[in-house]
């Protein structure tokens, strides 16, 4: 029961792509490294080569690519991956994850490096939603149109409005 959820960058377009990834294609992801390059084959992307940059697991800590393995681990942070220092020699204890796949991980980053023959849109575009039961019948309702309503300017309104009163006196 793996199922991970692909972030996929594309520096041609400045885009991100989310595509989600069921269990049998999910298992070829484990024990995988960031670093790692993939064929786009595996996730159903013909002609692209992509490489994994990161990723969190299921309760959001990050990958960090400096720690081997695939478990939580606390680390004595100076620099890097979720922390800045306010001040010069500031350290801080950190929770994270190491960096290899495994069935913890919930996401995974990834960019592209080589580009296939069609573009990312049309392959991962998801696919139009069919009909349900029972709809196929039905034309789809389109809500009532109210006519507009055109209003007068408030200074023709005022100008009727005087002669109006003057007859009454």
């Amino acid at each position: 029961m793996v199922e991970f959820k692909l972030a996929i960058g594309d520096p041609k377009e400045k885009k991100t792509w989310k595509l989600e990834v069921k269990e049998d294609d999910a298992e070829k992801f484990i024990g995988l490294k960031i670093g790692d390059k993939f064929n786009g084959e595996l996730i159903n992307i013909t002609g692209y080569e992509l490489e994994i940059t990161g990723g969190s697991n299921k309760a959001g800590f990050p990958m960090r690519s400096d720690i081997e393995g695939q478990g939580r681990r606390k680390i004595l942070a100076t620099k890097g991956l979720g922390f800045n220092a306010k001040r010069k020699g500031q350290r801080k204890r950190k929770s994270i994850m190491g960096n290899t796949i495994s069935q913890e991980t919930s996401q995974i980053n990834c960019k592209v490096i080589k580009y296939g023959s069609e573009p990312l849109s049309k392959s991962l575009a998801p696919a139009p939603e069919a009909p349900t039961e029972g709809a196929e019948n039905e034309a789809p309702k389109e809500a009532p149109k109210e006519p507009v309503k055109e209003e007068k300017p408030a200074e023709e309104s005022k100008k009727e409005e005087k002669p109006a009163e003057e007859k009454k006196e």
